[in-house]
Order: C-alpha cells, then structure tokens, then sequence
C-alpha cells in the first residue's frame, strides 16, 4: 500500500459527520453521489411482504446485466449500519453487481433505523426472502435453489440474520448465501472485543469502532439486547442447517476477525464454507469502482462460488 492510500485511509474517518447527529444528511449525500443517469439501471420494483405482520410492502428493484450469463437471482440486502443506504445510493453497486456475475439482482429497501429499529428491517428482508423461496415464480425462476442471499456489512448480517430465522422457523432455507465483510458481535469496544483486527483497525480507517458503536445504539436501542442472536449471529447456539457460504473478509476492516469467526463457526456446524480474505482492502469493497483491485478480487471468487453450485438443496 502506498504512503498517499494510507494517509487517505486515515483521513476519511477524520472528515466523517457524527452518525447520531448527521444521519440524514448522509442519506442524503450518499443519493446524490451515487445518482447514474442509465436508464437500464432503472428497472420497475417488485412488492414484497414484510413479516411485521401489519401487510407492509417492501419495495425490491431489479437491475438485469448486460449479458445474462447465469440463471442465479442474488437478493441483496445493502449495508450502512442499518441506518444508512437504500436502492438509490446502491444503485451503482448493484449494477456493477449485476454486470459482473452475469446474475440479476434483486435489491430490498428495508426500512432503516433509527425511526425503525430492529427487527423493522430484518421483518422487511425476513418476509422478502421467505416470500420469495416459498414463490419463486414471483421472481421468475423455476426453482428457489436459484436464490442466493447476498449482502455486505449490516446487510450481510442481515442476510446471515435471515438465513438461522428461516431455518428456527422452518422455512426453507437458502442453498446459497455470500456474505461480505459482515457485522456479526455486538462488541467493538477496543478494550473489550475479543477481536484483534478492532484494536488493529478500528481508529484510522474506513469504518471506526466508534462509527460501529453509534450504528448499533441507533439499530438496537436496547445495549442487551445486541447480544441477541439476530443481531450478533456469533451469539447463535445453533448453527446447523445453514447455506452453503462465501465469506469475504478485509484486511484491514475492524470486522474482519468476526466475520471470519463466524465462517469458522458454521463450517464446524457442517456447513460448507468458503472463507476467503481480501488483501490490503478496507471496509466497502463492494462500493468500489469497477477497475479497483480488491473489487476485481471479490468478483473473482464470487463468481468461483457461483460456479460451484449448491453442495444440496436447502429445505426445513
């Protein structure tokens, strides 16, 4: 890594509004900077139903690649700390997504924290999922092994989330599931956590633990209840009768040493798992730009992932 992307790393947390106080702003912000003019991006939404039980619809847009070269639909739950982020600001994201693995993609708005804390969303992404495998019609597939639950962050502890809700409630199950750079404890206190890479990382880089911390007070009102194992999926006693799993960790991401933990922990409950580590990445590859070296990484095994094939089909 160079002296000017380091200095650089550093200084993003520096110019970063305080997530509490400026969250709406950053919303706003993140709209703008992620606004793209093509038309082919801008493809209908779907409705899907929540699991709040009240009937709500949860708007999920589709972005279809230039070359369709796989039949996958990757639902895609976005990251932002459960408070930021929503299909605008990723639409790049999920485009880039889409055009790269040949797969459509399918991306949930669920609603955000802090007006609506947990389980607001993970009702949203739950319903979402469960609709769609128990229907895969509504997706146009012939069969729900085609679904494939992707997120990144906070998404990706959503997916992960959705994924033991599904099969606690026996539902079906996912075949397949990738999780990218994930939250999945409760604690990024450094003088607490039992992780090192938060001690390592978590002060002058992408995301700070600070950052973290103020993401989870606003998700989780509640500091008990984090420890719950639909928000801190480490936390689970039971992992058995998870998907087949891609795990992406970074570098140099505070989250880094977590993610690859709970890799560890499904494949020792008889998952079959694919932990693969990033180098000399921060948090947000998946936002990067299209010619970024760790972007090129992530793609390439996500689509050795794909290629493989579910291990069996999911199920109850």
């Amino acid at each position: 890594m160079t002296a000017l992307r380091r200095l650089a790393l550093r200084l993003l947390p520096l110019a970063r509004p305080d997530v509490r106080e400026d969250y709406e702003r950053m919303r706003r912000l993140q709209r703008r900077m992620a606004s793209l003019p093509a038309a082919r991006y801008r493809t209908p939404t779907w409705d899907t139903v929540s699991d709040s039980g009240d009937g709500r619809r949860v708007p999920v847009r589709v972005f279809t690649p230039r070359e369709r070269r796989r039949e996958e639909l990757l639902l895609f739950f976005h990251g932002g700390g459960w408070v930021t982020g929503d299909i605008e600001s990723y639409t790049p994201a999920c485009a880039t997504m889409a055009d790269l693995t040949g797969c459509r993609v399918a991306s949930v708005d669920y609603r955000l924290a802090p007006e609506h804390p947990f389980p607001a969303g993970l009702e949203d992404c739950y319903g979402t999922a469960r609709g769609l495998l128990e229907d895969p019609g509504r997706a146009g597939l012939a069969e729900a092994g085609q679904i494939v639950l992707v997120g990144d962050s906070a998404g990706a502890n959503l997916a992960a989330a959705v994924s033991l809700l599904l099969r606690e409630q026996g539902h079906r199950v996912p075949d397949r599931q990738i999780l990218l750079y994930p939250v999945m404890h409760w604690d990024h206190d450094p003088a607490t956590s039992p992780f090192e890479s938060v001690r390592l990382y978590g002060s002058d880089r992408r995301l700070t633990t600070d950052e973290i911390e103020d993401y989870l007070a606003l998700y989780v009102p509640e500091p008990a209840q984090r420890r719950h194992r639909l928000v801190s999926p480490l936390m689970a006693e039971d992992l058995s009768g998870q998907p087949d799993t891609l795990l992406l960790s970074a570098e140099l991401d505070l989250l880094r040493d977590e993610g690859e933990a709970y890799a560890h922990a499904l494949a020792a409950a008889g998952a079959r798992v694919r932990l693969h580590r990033l180098e000399r990445a921060a948090h947000g590859v998946i936002t990067l730009p299209r010619f970024a070296r760790p972007l090129k990484d992530a793609y390439r095994v996500i689509e050795e992932f794909l290629d493989q094939g579910p291990t069996a089909p999911g199920g109850p």
